[in-house]
Protein backbone atom coordinates (compact mmCIF):
# COMPACT_ATOMS: atom_id res chain seq x y z
CA UNK A 1 0.00 0.00 0.00
CA UNK A 2 1.40 3.50 -1.11
CA UNK A 3 3.15 5.80 1.98
CA UNK A 4 0.98 9.05 0.99
CA UNK A 5 -2.21 9.14 -0.64
CA UNK A 6 -3.75 12.11 -2.19
CA UNK A 7 -7.37 12.87 -3.56
CA UNK A 8 -8.62 15.55 -6.30
CA UNK A 9 -9.25 16.69 -9.64
CA UNK A 10 -6.58 16.57 -12.46
CA UNK A 11 -7.17 18.06 -15.87
CA UNK A 12 -5.94 18.41 -18.64
CA UNK A 13 -3.84 21.84 -19.25
CA UNK A 14 -3.66 22.91 -22.91
CA UNK A 15 -0.79 25.38 -23.28
CA UNK A 16 0.22 27.44 -25.91
CA UNK A 17 4.11 27.59 -27.30
CA UNK A 18 6.51 30.26 -25.18
CA UNK A 19 5.92 33.27 -26.76
CA UNK A 20 2.70 32.63 -28.19
CA UNK A 21 -0.73 34.39 -26.67
CA UNK A 22 -3.80 32.07 -26.49
CA UNK A 23 -5.14 34.51 -29.17
CA UNK A 24 -2.66 34.27 -31.24
CA UNK A 25 -1.29 30.28 -31.12
CA UNK A 26 -2.28 27.78 -33.82
CA UNK A 27 -0.88 24.99 -31.62
CA UNK A 28 -2.22 23.95 -28.07
CA UNK A 29 0.22 21.78 -26.13
CA UNK A 30 -1.78 18.75 -24.32
CA UNK A 31 -0.44 18.35 -20.70
CA UNK A 32 -1.64 16.42 -17.65
CA UNK A 33 -2.05 18.69 -14.81
CA UNK A 34 -3.60 19.04 -11.32
CA UNK A 35 -2.28 20.09 -7.80
CA UNK A 36 -2.79 16.78 -5.82
CA UNK A 37 -1.52 14.43 -8.67
CA UNK A 38 1.47 16.49 -9.07
CA UNK A 39 2.57 16.20 -5.59
CA UNK A 40 1.41 12.09 -6.08
CA UNK A 41 4.08 12.10 -8.77
CA UNK A 42 6.53 14.12 -7.02
CA UNK A 43 6.72 11.63 -4.38
CA UNK A 44 6.97 8.56 -6.60
CA UNK A 45 9.78 10.46 -8.50
CA UNK A 46 11.43 10.57 -5.30
CA UNK A 47 11.19 7.15 -4.23
CA UNK A 48 8.19 8.20 -1.96
CA UNK A 49 5.16 5.04 -2.94
CA UNK A 50 2.37 7.37 -3.45
CA UNK A 51 -1.51 6.73 -4.60
CA UNK A 52 -3.95 8.93 -6.64
CA UNK A 53 -7.67 9.26 -5.73
CA UNK A 54 -10.04 10.95 -8.12
CA UNK A 55 -13.00 10.87 -10.53
CA UNK A 56 -12.70 10.17 -13.90
CA UNK A 57 -14.86 10.11 -17.21
CA UNK A 58 -14.29 6.50 -18.96
CA UNK A 59 -13.43 7.81 -22.39
CA UNK A 60 -10.03 8.61 -23.98
CA UNK A 61 -9.29 12.25 -22.47
CA UNK A 62 -10.03 10.58 -18.74
CA UNK A 63 -8.16 7.91 -19.80
CA UNK A 64 -5.68 9.70 -20.98
CA UNK A 65 -5.12 11.51 -17.13
CA UNK A 66 -4.89 7.95 -15.33
CA UNK A 67 -2.14 6.65 -17.71
CA UNK A 68 -0.28 9.41 -17.49
CA UNK A 69 -0.46 9.50 -13.72
CA UNK A 70 0.36 5.68 -13.37
CA UNK A 71 3.40 6.46 -16.53
CA UNK A 72 5.21 7.91 -13.36
CA UNK A 73 4.16 4.82 -10.47
CA UNK A 74 1.72 6.31 -9.30
CA UNK A 75 -1.07 3.95 -8.08
CA UNK A 76 -4.19 4.92 -9.29
CA UNK A 77 -6.42 1.57 -8.88
CA UNK A 78 -8.58 3.37 -6.97
CA UNK A 79 -9.86 6.13 -9.24
CA UNK A 80 -13.74 5.96 -9.72
CA UNK A 81 -14.72 5.77 -13.35
CA UNK A 82 -18.03 7.04 -14.76
CA UNK A 83 -19.90 7.06 -17.63
CA UNK A 84 -21.26 11.10 -17.01
CA UNK A 85 -19.58 14.43 -16.65
CA UNK A 86 -16.38 15.41 -18.29
CA UNK A 87 -13.08 15.98 -18.46
CA UNK A 88 -12.15 19.74 -16.74
CA UNK A 89 -9.72 21.69 -19.17
CA UNK A 90 -7.77 24.38 -18.20
CA UNK A 91 -5.54 27.03 -21.17
CA UNK A 92 -2.69 28.54 -20.21
CA UNK A 93 -0.52 31.28 -21.92
CA UNK A 94 2.78 31.42 -20.35
CA UNK A 95 3.44 34.98 -19.79
CA UNK A 96 7.15 36.59 -19.72
CA UNK A 97 7.88 39.48 -17.75
CA UNK A 98 5.84 42.17 -18.12
CA UNK A 99 3.68 39.93 -19.53
CA UNK A 100 1.26 37.47 -17.21
CA UNK A 101 0.40 34.15 -17.40
CA UNK A 102 -3.10 33.83 -18.24
CA UNK A 103 -5.27 31.27 -17.23
CA UNK A 104 -8.72 30.08 -18.65
CA UNK A 105 -10.82 27.37 -16.76
CA UNK A 106 -13.39 25.10 -18.56
CA UNK A 107 -13.83 23.04 -15.89
CA UNK A 108 -17.35 23.32 -14.77
CA UNK A 109 -19.32 19.88 -14.25
CA UNK A 110 -16.33 17.71 -14.32
CA UNK A 111 -16.93 14.32 -13.56
CA UNK A 112 -14.82 14.90 -9.99
CA UNK A 113 -17.25 17.62 -9.23
CA UNK A 114 -19.86 15.23 -8.49
CA UNK A 115 -17.73 12.96 -6.69
CA UNK A 116 -19.96 11.24 -3.66
CA UNK A 117 -17.77 10.84 -0.71
CA UNK A 118 -19.38 7.59 0.13
CA UNK A 119 -17.38 6.32 -3.61
CA UNK A 120 -14.16 6.57 -2.02
CA UNK A 121 -12.36 3.54 -0.77
CA UNK A 122 -11.65 4.63 2.47
CA UNK A 123 -10.19 1.45 3.65
CA UNK A 124 -7.31 1.66 1.17
CA UNK A 125 -7.23 5.57 2.34
CA UNK A 126 -6.77 4.29 6.22
CA UNK A 127 -3.76 1.99 4.93
CA UNK A 128 -1.51 5.14 4.45
CA UNK A 129 1.14 7.02 6.45
CA UNK A 130 -0.26 10.37 5.29
CA UNK A 131 -3.23 11.93 3.50
CA UNK A 132 -2.75 14.81 0.89
CA UNK A 133 -5.20 17.41 0.76
CA UNK A 134 -5.57 21.11 -1.09
CA UNK A 135 -7.84 24.00 -0.68
CA UNK A 136 -8.34 23.44 -4.54
CA UNK A 137 -10.97 20.54 -4.18
CA UNK A 138 -13.80 22.46 -1.13
CA UNK A 139 -13.87 25.34 -3.71
CA UNK A 140 -15.03 22.70 -6.44
CA UNK A 141 -18.62 22.02 -5.02
CA UNK A 142 -20.30 21.12 -2.40
CA UNK A 143 -19.69 17.42 -1.97
CA UNK A 144 -15.94 18.16 -3.38
CA UNK A 145 -16.45 20.23 0.22
CA UNK A 146 -17.81 17.22 1.83
CA UNK A 147 -14.72 14.99 0.39
CA UNK A 148 -12.51 16.63 2.29
CA UNK A 149 -14.46 16.88 5.51
CA UNK A 150 -14.42 13.18 5.09
CA UNK A 151 -10.71 12.58 4.37
CA UNK A 152 -9.81 14.16 7.65
CA UNK A 153 -11.91 12.50 9.64
CA UNK A 154 -11.57 9.10 8.16
CA UNK A 155 -7.66 10.16 8.40
CA UNK A 156 -7.76 11.45 12.13
CA UNK A 157 -9.71 8.30 13.24
CA UNK A 158 -6.72 5.56 11.39
CA UNK A 159 -3.93 7.92 12.77
CA UNK A 160 -2.52 9.57 9.39
CA UNK A 161 -0.82 12.50 8.70
CA UNK A 162 -2.77 14.62 7.40
CA UNK A 163 -1.18 17.40 4.95
CA UNK A 164 -2.58 20.49 3.53
CA UNK A 165 -1.53 22.99 0.89
CA UNK A 166 -3.89 25.87 1.28
CA UNK A 167 -3.67 26.67 -2.98
CA UNK A 168 -6.52 29.47 -3.21
CA UNK A 169 -7.46 30.13 -6.43
CA UNK A 170 -9.14 33.09 -6.82
CA UNK A 171 -10.62 31.85 -9.88
CA UNK A 172 -12.62 29.47 -8.06
CA UNK A 173 -14.00 31.42 -5.23
CA UNK A 174 -13.96 34.48 -3.30
CA UNK A 175 -11.88 35.45 -0.51
CA UNK A 176 -14.76 35.24 1.95
CA UNK A 177 -15.87 31.81 0.65
CA UNK A 178 -12.18 30.70 0.89
CA UNK A 179 -11.48 31.75 4.32
CA UNK A 180 -15.02 30.19 5.69
CA UNK A 181 -14.44 26.62 4.39
CA UNK A 182 -10.33 26.29 4.74
CA UNK A 183 -9.74 27.96 8.02
CA UNK A 184 -12.28 25.45 9.71
CA UNK A 185 -10.68 22.62 7.39
CA UNK A 186 -6.86 23.83 9.24
CA UNK A 187 -7.63 22.93 12.83
CA UNK A 188 -7.09 19.19 12.33
CA UNK A 189 -3.70 19.18 10.11
CA UNK A 190 -0.49 17.68 10.47
CA UNK A 191 1.75 19.86 7.89
CA UNK A 192 0.43 22.92 6.51
CA UNK A 193 1.85 24.82 3.35
CA UNK A 194 0.83 28.50 2.18
CA UNK A 195 2.75 31.10 0.78
CA UNK A 196 3.21 34.68 2.28
CA UNK A 197 -0.22 35.99 0.25
CA UNK A 198 -2.31 33.41 1.24
CA UNK A 199 -1.21 33.70 4.79
CA UNK A 200 -2.58 37.15 4.17
CA UNK A 201 -5.67 36.58 2.41
CA UNK A 202 -7.12 33.25 4.06
CA UNK A 203 -5.06 32.88 7.23
CA UNK A 204 -5.52 36.75 8.02
CA UNK A 205 -2.23 37.19 9.29
CA UNK A 206 0.15 39.90 8.75
CA UNK A 207 3.58 41.52 9.44
CA UNK A 208 7.36 40.21 8.65
CA UNK A 209 7.36 36.44 6.91
CA UNK A 210 8.76 35.34 10.57
CA UNK A 211 6.07 37.19 12.82
CA UNK A 212 3.38 35.35 10.22
CA UNK A 213 4.87 32.18 10.62
CA UNK A 214 5.20 32.24 14.43
CA UNK A 215 1.25 33.41 14.24
CA UNK A 216 0.16 30.54 12.25
CA UNK A 217 2.16 28.33 14.67
CA UNK A 218 0.14 29.74 17.87
CA UNK A 219 -3.22 29.25 15.90
CA UNK A 220 -2.21 25.94 14.60
CA UNK A 221 -0.12 24.17 17.80
CA UNK A 222 1.37 21.12 16.94
CA UNK A 223 1.36 21.25 13.41
CA UNK A 224 4.51 21.48 10.99
CA UNK A 225 4.50 24.56 8.82
CA UNK A 226 6.06 25.71 5.83
CA UNK A 227 5.51 29.09 4.52
CA UNK A 228 6.92 29.92 0.93
CA UNK A 229 8.62 33.13 0.23
CA UNK A 230 7.13 35.19 -2.73
CA UNK A 231 11.77 36.02 -3.76
CA UNK A 232 11.79 32.30 -3.34
CA UNK A 233 12.84 29.78 -0.55
CA UNK A 234 10.76 28.61 2.50
CA UNK A 235 10.53 28.99 6.14
CA UNK A 236 9.87 25.95 8.06
CA UNK A 237 8.07 25.73 11.62
CA UNK A 238 8.87 22.52 13.43
CA UNK A 239 8.76 21.61 16.91
CA UNK A 240 8.90 24.90 18.15
CA UNK A 241 11.45 26.30 15.67
CA UNK A 242 12.10 27.98 12.54
CA UNK A 243 14.52 27.09 10.18
CA UNK A 244 14.89 28.69 6.65
CA UNK A 245 15.82 27.55 3.48
CA UNK A 246 16.87 30.15 0.75
CA UNK A 247 15.88 29.92 -2.58
CA UNK A 248 17.83 29.60 -5.89
CA UNK A 249 18.36 32.14 -8.88
CA UNK A 250 16.27 31.06 -11.11
CA UNK A 251 15.78 31.30 -15.80
CA UNK A 252 12.07 30.26 -15.66
CA UNK A 253 10.65 28.50 -18.22
CA UNK A 254 7.12 27.24 -16.88
CA UNK A 255 6.71 28.07 -12.88
CA UNK A 256 3.14 26.26 -12.70
CA UNK A 257 3.68 23.47 -10.52
CA UNK A 258 6.37 24.62 -8.59
CA UNK A 259 4.54 24.91 -5.55
CA UNK A 260 3.49 21.18 -5.44
CA UNK A 261 7.21 20.46 -6.29
CA UNK A 262 7.87 21.93 -2.99
CA UNK A 263 4.78 19.86 -1.40
CA UNK A 264 6.10 16.71 -3.18
CA UNK A 265 9.78 17.32 -1.78
CA UNK A 266 9.10 18.74 1.58
CA UNK A 267 6.86 15.88 1.98
CA UNK A 268 9.62 12.97 0.42
CA UNK A 269 11.73 14.12 3.39
CA UNK A 270 9.15 14.10 6.32
CA UNK A 271 7.63 10.88 5.42
CA UNK A 272 11.14 10.37 6.06
CA UNK A 273 11.58 11.33 9.62
CA UNK A 274 13.82 14.12 8.30
CA UNK A 275 11.74 17.58 7.97
CA UNK A 276 14.98 19.52 7.45
CA UNK A 277 16.02 17.51 4.93
CA UNK A 278 12.50 18.11 3.18
CA UNK A 279 12.69 22.11 3.50
CA UNK A 280 15.59 21.42 0.90
CA UNK A 281 14.61 19.05 -0.94
CA UNK A 282 11.63 21.19 -1.61
CA UNK A 283 12.88 24.43 -2.02
CA UNK A 284 15.68 22.98 -4.37
CA UNK A 285 12.44 20.77 -6.25
CA UNK A 286 10.60 23.76 -6.84
CA UNK A 287 13.23 25.59 -8.32
CA UNK A 288 13.89 22.45 -10.61
CA UNK A 289 10.40 22.47 -11.67
CA UNK A 290 10.85 26.37 -13.67
CA UNK A 291 12.92 24.53 -15.92
CA UNK A 292 10.49 22.37 -17.15
CA UNK A 293 7.31 22.67 -19.42
CA UNK A 294 4.43 21.36 -17.82
CA UNK A 295 3.74 20.41 -14.35
CA UNK A 296 5.82 17.66 -13.40
CA UNK A 297 9.36 17.83 -12.59
CA UNK A 298 11.18 15.32 -14.36
CA UNK A 299 13.69 14.60 -11.94
CA UNK A 300 14.55 10.87 -10.08
CA UNK A 301 15.71 11.80 -6.51
CA UNK A 302 19.45 11.13 -7.40
CA UNK A 303 19.29 13.96 -9.73
CA UNK A 304 17.61 15.89 -7.06
CA UNK A 305 20.72 15.56 -4.41
CA UNK A 306 23.10 15.63 -7.11
CA UNK A 307 21.89 19.41 -7.75
CA UNK A 308 21.96 19.67 -4.07
CA UNK A 309 25.53 18.75 -4.08
CA UNK A 310 26.58 21.08 -7.19
CA UNK A 311 24.76 23.74 -4.91
CA UNK A 312 26.64 23.09 -2.15
CA UNK A 313 29.75 22.63 -4.05
CA UNK A 314 29.54 25.89 -5.36
CA UNK A 315 29.00 27.99 -2.41
CA UNK A 316 31.33 26.54 -0.37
Amino acid sequence: MPDAVTIGETLLRLTAPPGFGLEQTEILRLEVAGAESNVAIGLSRLGISSGWISRLVNNPLGRRIANKIREHGVDVSRVIWTSEGRVGLYYLELGQSPRPYQVIYDRAGSAFSQIDPDEVDWDYVRQAKLIHLTGITPALSPSCHRLVCRAIEEARSAGLKVSFDVNYRSKLWSLEEARRAIQPLLQAVDVLFCTTQEAMQILEVHGASEVMLREIARRHPGATIVLTLEEGGALLWHEGQIYIQPGYPLEPIDRVGAGDALVAGFLAGFLQGDPLQGLAYGVAYAALKHTFIGDIVWCSRSDLEQFLRNQHAHWR
